[in-house]
């Protein structure tokens, strides 16, 4: 098999970490294979290996974009461009970490196109701590490749390499300091000294030098899970709880877009709700695209459910609004209305879907909404909303759609009385497939990047509430299936205000990442400056 073949291998070993294979371990393995097909090969070669194996992993992770319902002017054309088109750009991360990587090898080492034995030799010449220290840098571009990823053209913080360790409890808790980039930054530190040992096993069998590169990494995993450990064992008992109802309506996005068919989806929704709301909850959930639009007839629908059922309710609205400035705004909004039918408070949404929401460049370039189904979007919201719900002494705060995929967005909505976040979204637009699981596992580093529970309601899965620990709870299976219609009333425990202290992540946000950003651009400035780079070529 060809270093392009090995490429592609690394790849998919990336993506088997993710939903829906989810074998965890073989994201310790795909960064350091990735990174060492370009081993002695120059900048440009080195780069293209890389963008290989980010395109086979998000080709392969990011299938499900195909489920999408769209046919452009009556071709399905949308869904298959839109996978391929995403695929090779987010690729381009992994290409320029693999050329940045060997151009930052210790003496320059890793630049000559040598033989593979050859440019093995050369890479063992390199004093052991220099090789040690060359793993970390590489960890931290990664890290910084994943900052950058999560904010470039509005963002994308799909599949981090850190959350495919969702299930590995004690690992993860050191996301309540670092996010879950540092656990990216363990994975991928780990996987780069273990390759250079098996060069070294390969060529050079020395008990000391493999100490000399794997002990460090060793070390610090050791640290993290001991302090995992004392963060999943003995948490106090909660001093309050919210019962909560979570509706799923499992509605076909083919239906949703259907406006004839607004009246008997809607109608679904409220019989669901009926029987979940004879068990007495606090509050009721509807997921994004339950209400048709909130138009008079809704509102008094509601204000109906209410008076039968008192309760409080969150669901998600198109909202037009105008603007201070009299321009005519829609925003894709979250309501509050307290158990009488009023509207106490409202979020309008402000991490918006690129071509699903907004469409970029639509003054300057018209013509792409027309391979959208979205027309003229969404407005975007200014700021992150508290929720008080106010006889229950609880405050809570919405995050819509893929807002819960965003650690820096997710930070912006739990103050320091925040009981729990909410996240109400709409996965009907992909079928039934991974995409539900792969957004609800990176949910869960919400909940322990910022030490509370993360309660998500969704269309058709995964709709359960997330413990501030990161394990999943009460899962809506209906009939066996995630998919399907139903619903479920959780007790969300909570402390009181004695017992709430901010995690460091939620305090400081992303040091850590940014840390990894000035090491990386400090480093790039570096070999920039020299004169035999000029980038990727």
């Amino acid at each position: 098999m060809g270093r392009y073949g090995l490429a592609a291998l690394a790849g998919l070993l990336l993506s088997a970490a993710f939903a829906p294979w989810e074998v965890a371990g073989a994201a310790w393995a795909g960064p350091g294979l990735m990174l060492f097909c370009g081993l002695g090969q120059r900048g440009g070669r080195a780069f293209r290996l890389g963008w290989v194996a980010g395109f086979v992993h998000f080709l392969s992770s990011l299938y499900w974009l195909l489920a999408m319902p769209f046919a452009w002017h009556g071709m399905p054309l949308a869904p298959a461009l839109a996978w391929i088109a995403l695929s090779a750009y987010c690729g381009l991360y992994l290409g320029l970490w693999v050329w940045f990587c060997w151009k930052i090898f210790p003496d320059g080492a890793g630049e000559p196109e040598f033989s593979l034995v050859a440019a093995v030799d050369q890479f063992l010449s390199i004093d052991w701590m220099k090789r040690a220290s060359w793993a970390i840098l590489c960890a931290a571009a990664w890290t910084a490749l994943e900052m950058a990823r999560a904010r470039v053209l509005s963002g994308f913080p799909w599949n981090f390499l850190g959350a495919s360790q969702y299930a590995m409890l004690p690992l993860i808790q050191i996301a309540s300091i670092t996010g879950v980039h540092g656990v990216s930054f363990v994975i991928v530190w780990f996987s780069v000294a273990v390759g250079g040992v098996m060069l070294i096993l390969a060529r050079r069998p020395s008990t000391l030098a493999i100490w000399g590169q794997a002990a460090l990494p060793l070390l610090a995993l050791g640290w993290i899970v001991a302090y995992g450990m004392t963060k999943t064992w003995g948490i106090p008992a909660a001093s309050r709880q919210v019962k909560v109802a979570l509706i799923q309506p499992s509605i076909p996005q083919t239906l949703i877009w259907d406006v004839k068919e607004n009246a008997a989806r809607f109608q679904q929704v409220l019989a669901l709700s009926e029987k979940a709301l004879a068990t007495k909850p606090d509050l009721l959930l509807w997921p994004e695209s339950a209400v048709p639009e909130f138009d008079p007839e809704i509102a008094q629908a509601i204000q109906r459910l209410l008076a039968n059922h008192p309760a409080w309710l969150i669901f998600c609205a198109d909202s037009p609004e105008s603007l201070p400035s009299g321009e005519a705004a829609d925003f894709n909004s979250s309501f509050l209305v307290n158990p009488t039918g009023a509207i106490e408070a409202v979020y309008h949404k402000r991490r918006l879907v690129i071509f699903g929401e907004y469409i970029p460049l639509l003054r300057w370039l018209p013509f792409l909404k027309w391979l959208t189904p979205i027309g003229e979007g969404f407005t975007r919201g200014e700021r992150a909303v508290q929720f008080n719900l106010t006889n229950l002494s609880t405050k809570t705060s919405v995050l819509i759609c893929f807002e819960d995929m965003f650690p820096q967005e997710a930070r912006d909505h739990v103050q320091d009385d925040t009981d729990f976040l909410i996240n109400l979204t709409n996965d009907g637009w992909f079928g039934n497939g991974a995409e539900q699981k792969q957004q609800a596992v990176g949910a869960i580093f919400r909940a322990i990047e910022n030490g509370v529970p993360l309660v998500r309601c969704c269309n058709n899965g995964l709709t359960c509430w997330i413990d501030p620990q990161g394990r999943i709870r009460e899962i809506e299976d209906a009939g066996g299936s995630i998919y399907g219609p139903g619903f479920i009333t959780p007790q969300i425990p909570l402390r009181g205000p004695g017992q709430r202290a901010p995690t460091i992540y939620n305090r400081y946000g992303d040091w850590f990442g940014w840390s990894c950003c000035a090491t990386s651009g400090l480093l790039l400035l570096f070999i920039l400056r020299r004169p035999d780079v000029v980038g990727p070529s």
